[in-house]
């Protein structure tokens, strides 16, 4: 089968992805980084009432702008407070940041220019211009305002606009369901005794993180051994539980006991391609089950979580309808870097900053099983296909991890 160049595999694997139609609504403490699946509108003016920016002293404007002036205190009114009477000529209220303005006054005069006189009377040391220190009602948003546009990604002070527009809850989009299905006779959990020929399962980990980092929810449906039923029987779960994309380890190459292919195939799936021309990574496969997207990842640690950062993260994102680029970014190589093959390499590196400048420095060992040299790397070298060699210092592009 003819290698698919990586940018045509994810074009074909983006072209219908469209955020998904249902919604749910949630409570405001569980909304953050959920995005918004109808408009926000003020069910509330904020303020909602002419209030005192500062502490001091609420007055008439015509009794501000006059130092030396001389007012008598008639009273006093606090956050969450009201004053019963009106503010008169030669009158003031004692007044805290938040209270209302009592009736009769238009400005508020910092305790810092006043001087108390003697109690129940104060002096102006500073004018003060007519309407200063007062938050007008409405301020901030009136009753019936857009605040928050459908689509818009929720974070700190979006959640709590819709809070003080008096939203308990929030419709969102629903998160896409990624199935994750392990397999392999070798595979056996974390903590586990291994026996002969035995190895721990660790892809799921990693790939469930960057899922959820794209805003998906996860179920894990652990490991299925090589047989075509134990397969398929954990396929029809994923089925079952409303899964959007299932999400498969492992067994997708063309080995005897590789039967991944087989499987999906008989339980509904139609082939887009398998085989990209990339390293690590060549052996995904992608295919469409109706309405539900399959991935068959790597099972070597490192290409599986390579090709979900570069596929699966992008798909969830268009599906939960979120924004998404891959970070890239210049730098300079830390090494020689002999020329590249057909194949689009993603070269783990450690990077560092010199000067101002990113600086990559490629690992020697690079085989897609040494999940030490890729946990240790803050970023992947994007070599092209047939790129020449390049020199120490030579400009490159860099994939950044986390």
């Amino acid at each position: 089968m003819t290698l698919v160049p990586l940018e045509t595999a994810l074009e074909r694997l983006l072209e219908d992805a469209r955020p998904l139609s249902a919604s749910e609504s949630v409570a405001l403490h569980e909304a953050y980084g959920r995005v918004l699946a109808e408009p926000v509108a003020a069910l509330r003016t904020q303020p909602p009432f002419d209030a005192s920016a500062m502490d001091g002293y609420a007055v008439r404007g015509a009794d501000a702008g006059v130092a030396g002036n001389r007012l008598s205190v008639i009273g006093e009114v606090a956050a969450g407070g009201t004053f019963p009477g009106t503010v008169g000529a030669g009158e003031c209220v004692r007044i805290f940041t938040g209270a209302p303005l009592p009736a009769g006054a238009d400005t508020v005069v910092i305790q810092e220019d006043v001087t108390v006189v003697s109690p129940g009377m104060v002096e102006l040391r500073e004018p003060t211009r007519a309407g200063r220190n007062v938050r007008g009602a409405g301020l901030d948003f009136v009753e019936g305002d857009l605040l928050i546009d459908k689509g818009q990604l929720l974070g700190p002070s979006s959640l709590s606009l819709a809070a003080s527009a008096n939203h308990p809850r929030l419709c969102v989009v629903k998160r896409p369901l990624v199935a994750i299905i392990a397999t392999g006779d070798e595979l056996r959990a974390p903590g586990s005794t291994l026996g002969p020929g035995q190895i721990i399962s660790s892809n799921a980990y990693g790939v469930a993180a960057l899922a959820r980092a794209a805003g998906a929810e996860v179920l894990d449906l652990g490991i299925a051994p090589d047989s075509r039923d134990a397969i398929a029987a954990l396929v029809k779960k994923a089925v079952a539980a409303g899964a959007d994309v299932i999400v498969t380890l492992g067994g997708a190459s063309v080995g005897d006991h590789d039967l991944v292919h087989e499987v999906l195939t008989g339980e509904g799936m139609t082939l887009d391609f398998w085989k990209i021309a990339m390293r690590p990574g060549k052996p995904l496969m992608f295919g469409r089950m109706g309405d539900i997207r399959c991935i068959g990842l790597p099972g070597n640690p490192v290409a599986s979580l390579v090709c979900s950062q570069l596929f699966l993260k992008p798909l969830l994102a268009r599906l939960g309808g979120r924004p998404f680029r891959q970070d890239m970014r210049t730098a300079r190589l830390g090494a020689r870097m002999p020329a590249n093959d057909r194949r689009q390499d993603y070269v783990r590196a450690r990077i560092d900053e010199l000067d101002g400048e990113l600086v990559a420095t490629p690992f020697d060992l690079q085989d897609s099983s040494m999940l030490r040299v890729l946990a240790a790397s803050g970023g992947l070298i994007v070599r092209a296909p047939f790129a020449p060699a390049s020199d120490a210092g030579e400009a490159c592009q860099v994939l950044m991890l986390g």
